[in-house]
């Protein structure tokens, strides 16, 4: 058997549940050297986890708790770090309704709209980060060449720059303040 906390411990415990993630509440064993990269690389001991299996095992277990990132097992429950979101939207379809659809680079697939909102933060230099939902309290930053497509068919609706997905509006930015990048 593994040392607790390590990729071992984690996919063994893993693969032997029954229930899912939402039913596991297990003791916090403390943190461990993973890290989730801002470009959705993830990192044991410093080093890349090259087998996408193993990632995306690991990021159906991963949950935020008022203490942070945690990947949680029937058994035991760990600390993670995450440089941005933990996860990366890399796809976007367009779809009849408009419906908006992305795919994360572990492969869930997310419709933006009510129960997963786009979000843009705005950032010093005055550019956009956008956001989708994925699961409760998990982000995924979507990837600079999607964010280019969702602006390509955004629309102005009471001086708001925005995009339309599933029946809702999310707001990018005011217009007024793209008129003036354009100028």
């Amino acid at each position: 058997m593994s040392e607790p906390g390590t990729i071992g411990s984690l996919e063994h415990a893993v693969s032997k549940a029954k229930g899912g993630p939402s039913t596991w509440n297990p003791p916090f064993c403390g943190d461990i050297d993973m890290r989730i990269g801002s470009d959705g690389t993830w990192y044991y001991l410093g080093s890349p986890i090259g087998r996408k299996p193993l990632v995306k095992l690991f990021s159906s277990i991963l949950r935020r708790e008022d203490r942070g990132f945690v990947l949680v097992t029937p058994v035991e429950k760990v600390g993670i770090s995450v440089d941005d979101a933990p996860f990366v939207a890399v796809e976007m379809r367009l779809e009849p309704g408009p419906r908006l659809t992305f795919r994360t680079h572990v492969e869930d697939i997310i419709v933006a709209g009510a129960a997963h909102p786009l979000r843009f933060v705005l950032q010093p230099d005055g550019s956009r980060r956008p956001y989708i939902l994925v699961r409760p309290g998990l982000e995924a930053l979507i990837a600079r060449s999607v964010f280019y497509d969702l602006v390509a068919l955004g629309e102005d609706r009471d001086g708001q720059f925005g995009v339309v997905s599933d029946g809702m509006f999310f707001p990018i930015q005011p217009t007024e303040e793209l008129e003036l990048e354009r100028s």
